[in-house]
């Protein structure tokens, strides 16, 4: 028809009309929270490259979970900086390590909130790489079963769910036989399924103690340049045995996002990484931007691309914004 008929502009007059027809809507369920738990006792230690995250001990859990629980957000996302490191990350697949403990103490406090246990060897080796090194080499297969063992405490400690991120070759099958052959077989893995070698991580790597000693990881994680093989790298993951696929970061990655939306019928998760929240947070320090709502329309547009699962650092403050 055309104009003057056809006139968009009547359905955004008020608020209450653009309410009506929106298409996208970000809702609290949509929503994990990233912890970082460290040793010791009485420690909130603030992170300074993300403003408004913290170090928990895990004896400072209690009132950060019954917050995350009465903000009405589903699940929670932890990480460990343990006490030691060293060359196998023997401290991630401790039964008594620092994760594992905070999931029987998250547990203990609030029954309903999902717990989600990041399963990856960097914060827990003394040369911060994700696998074990050999002759100066990341070794896939002799991560893979360390990699299991973690997820299997974790799992045995009262996780609802293990999402491995270190992108090792085959760790999802691996994790899925070791769940199923201790009877843990609905224990469901959320696999960092596309996790790209990102500058966006920096400020992580502060929070987590887990910045690479040498080298980067570009040897396992994907090159940013390639579309077509985060497919294949979701293809895989999903024969393997995953629940639910990630992809990692969300903001650059919605292409991304969008691609295995489209081709697969698993729930999508998609990771606004530590860079991506950081930046958000720096410019509306300085007066450059309007914090919450640049927040919100990130949000809307990573669920726009496709995820149906977004973990984010804004989790408690989106929450707040949309009860």
């Amino acid at each position: 028809m055309g104009f003057p008929r056809d006139r968009p502009r009547r359905l955004r007059r008020t608020e209450p009309l653009r309410r009506l027809i929106r298409e996208t809507q970000i809702e609290v369920a949509d929503l994990i929270y990233p912890l970082f738990i460290t040793h010791g006792r009485r420690t909130r230690e603030a992170i300074t490259s993300m403003p408004g995250c913290c170090r928990l001990s895990i004896d400072e859990l209690g009132g950060e979970v019954r917050e995350i629980r009465d903000l009405g957000l589903p699940a929670v996302l932890l990480f460990g900086i343990p006490e030691r490191k060293d060359e196998v990350g023997s401290g991630a697949y401790d039964p008594r390590g620092v994760v594992q403990e905070a999931i029987r103490a998250i547990k203990a406090e609030v029954k309903d909130l999902l717990v989600i246990t990041d399963v990856c060897l960097c914060e827990y080796t003394s040369h911060g790489h994700c696998g074990v090194i050999q002759e100066g080499e990341i070794d896939n297969d002799a991560s893979l079963g360390l990699l299991a063992q973690m997820a299997l405490t974790h799992a045995q400690a009262g996780a609802d769910m293990v999402a491995p991120s270190d992108m090792m070759d085959g760790r999802v099958g691996a994790i899925r036989r070791v769940l199923d052959e201790h009877h843990l077989s609905q224990i469901p893995i959320m696999s960092y399924a596309a996790k790209y070698a990102s500058g966006f991580y920096g400020p992580f790597r502060e929070a987590a103690d887990s910045a690479p000693q040498f080298g980067d990881r570009r040897s396992y994680q994907m090159d940013p340049s390639n579309g077509r093989e985060a497919l294949r790298e979701v293809r895989m993951d999903i024969e393997e045995g995953a629940d639910i696929v990630m992809v990692k970061p969300a903001l650059a990655y919605l292409d991304i996002i969008w691609q295995v939306r489209q081709s697969f019928d698993l729930p999508v998760a998609a990771y606004n990484v530590s860079g991506e929240y950081s930046m958000v947070k720096a410019a509306a320090g300085n007066g450059w931007i309007d914090g919450s709502r640049v927040m919100l329309e990130i949000l809307t547009a990573i669920k726009r691309a496709g995820a149906d699962l977004i973990l984010t650092y804004f989790a408690k403050e989106a929450a707040e914004l949309l009860s």
